[in-house]
């Protein structure tokens, strides 16, 4: 569907790129937003309280890798980064209704040392 792949495509930006939490949510996340990240409890604020300091720390860096849409599913596949931290593959599922993002789940794992091939994670 056109109209959301270009919702997340513009929420993706907000959110990653940019890093501004507080402004994705504000413009894209519906009022009764499901978590399913057992770390935050349901609802748009919840979600920015947890997330603004990560995204808003100093040389954090989120880099999109692809989005793909199926209807009213979305996934963000990015390469999140933070100082002194190893770097993280993560998965961010959403579900959109009505032009707005109502639920979210992520899978996350960090990018080993060493790998068994030249292509890991990305």
């Amino acid at each position: 569907m056109a109209d959301n792949r270009e919702l997340m495509t513009d929420f993706a930006r907000i959110f990653y790129t940019e890093r501004d939490p507080r402004g994705a949510f504000a413009r894209y996340v519906a009022p009764g937003y499901i978590q399913h990240n057992p770390g935050l409890p349901d609802g748009p604020e919840a979600a920015v309280d947890g997330l603004e300091p990560k995204f808003r720390a100093e040389g954090a860096r989120f880099e999109i890798q692809r989005i793909l849409v199926d209807g009213d599913l979305a996934v963000v596949h990015v390469k999140a980064s933070r100082p002194g931290a190893p770097d993280t593959a993560v998965a961010d599922f959403y579900r959109i209704e009505d032009g707005r993002i109502v639920e979210h789940w992520d899978v996350l794992q960090a990018v080993p040392a060493s790998s068994a091939n030249a292509h890991p994670m990305f």
